[in-house]
């Protein structure tokens, strides 16, 4: 039985990971940590620890010391700012004798910044929606005028849509990266389309263990948004597209040559109908990873497998080993539901 440090628990991210966990043939000791004192109330983990925000002074200190006396066997989180602190300390880390499992702290830096993203796949002539850093009014001027009438707006840093604006106005912009105080810290790019695909991938020294598509069908409380982006999945559905397969690969080995750990590359179809990459969560699941467990297919399972004794599954396929079509649907307070496409439309030819 090995000991489970997760970040984040009590979150809907770490809380999918701790219930893959749970339903696995693994029985870990399991301790949680939030930087939000009520989540841990949520949290299914043997112990519960509040620590500071990753971004706080005081995280490097209060989070190893809280390590020292914890000693887990593994550490993941669930937070890109928080996989990114904890790589930043990995040589103190590992001196505790406390196992990871994470790429290069150049890699990291590289998929929780989305411009330096952005620069890579440009650089490996990746198909990607132009996009331009603002770091002044007059580089917002430039953006509408190359992407105009409409540009996407967002910030270069964090998940769930954080900064997202799409917009025409050129003053609601201003007004939009005034309020996040964005300069330096936002991007602009041309519009795609709504349709959204991810390809959630485990890696070891370069080799693809295995990997998983899903596209979205929807967004929970996408209307309540200026951009319609929430970070919630509504409705999702297992898919197998060789294309994406291509372009996630391309779009991962373009930013690290020897991938290790979870890469999970979401892509936006543009109107050509072709997906391009926006960015990859790196170190960290999607927080609707427990549909694939559900499914069939524990990834949690598989990667603590992998960390903690080396032992790696037998599949039949590597890529898309789940089949495409089926669905999976979630609200506020009530459990998730595992069904097909084509019970779903048949839900939607009901309708009156």
């Amino acid at each position: 039985m090995a000991r489970i440090y997760v970040g984040g628990a009590g979150g809907a991210p770490a809380n999918n990971f701790i219930r893959s966990l749970r339903e696995s043939q693994r029985k870990d000791y399991l301790i949680g940590a939030s930087c939000i004192p009520s989540d841990l109330f949520l949290a299914n983990t043997e112990e519960k620890h509040v620590v500071p925000f990753a971004v706080d002074p005081e995280y490097p200190k209060k989070i190893l010391g809280l390590l020292d006396k914890t000693r887990p066997d593994f550490i993941h989180l669930q937070n890109d700012f928080e996989v990114r602190a904890i790589s930043r300390l990995r040589d103190r880390v590992r001196d505790l004798g406390i196992k990871f499992f994470l790429p290069s702290s150049e890699t990291i830096e590289n998929c929780v910044d989305k411009h330096k993203s952005y620069e890579l796949w440009k650089r490996a002539e990746i198909k990607i929606p132009e996009t331009l850093l603002i770091n002044s009014i007059s580089d917002l001027h430039k953006a509408f005028e190359k992407f105009g009438p409409k540009v996407w707006i967002r910030a270069i840093e964090g998940g769930g849509g954080r900064g997202a604006l799409p917009t025409d106005n050129l003053e609601f912009a201003r007004l939009w990266i005034d309020k996040f105080k964005g300069w330096g810290a936002f991007t602009a790019a041309e519009c795609l389309t709504e349709q959204t695909v991810t390809w959630l991938s485990i890696w070891f020294e370069g080799e693809l263990v295995v990997a998983q598509s899903r596209r979205r069908r929807s967004w929970n409380f996408g209307n309540r948004t200026l951009s319609g982006v929430t970070g919630i999945t509504g409705v999702a559905e297992t898919c197998a597209d060789p294309l994406v397969d291509e372009i996630a690969l391309q779009a991962i080995r373009s930013i690290d040559r020897k991938p290790h750990g979870i890469f999970g590359v979401d892509m936006t179809y543009d109107t050509e109908g072709i997906p391009n990459p926006t960015e990859i969560n790196v170190g960290r699941f999607f927080t609707t990873h427990y549909f694939f467990t559900k499914a069939g297919l524990n990834m949690p399972e598989i990667y603590c497998d992998i960390a903690l004794e080396k032992r790696f599954p037998a599949l039949d396929r590597k890529i898309n080993p789940l089949p495409p079509g089926l669905v999976w649907i979630r609200g506020m307070d009530v459990p998730p539901v595992l069904t097909t496409v084509d019970e779903l439309e048949k839900m939607e030819r009901c309708s009156l």
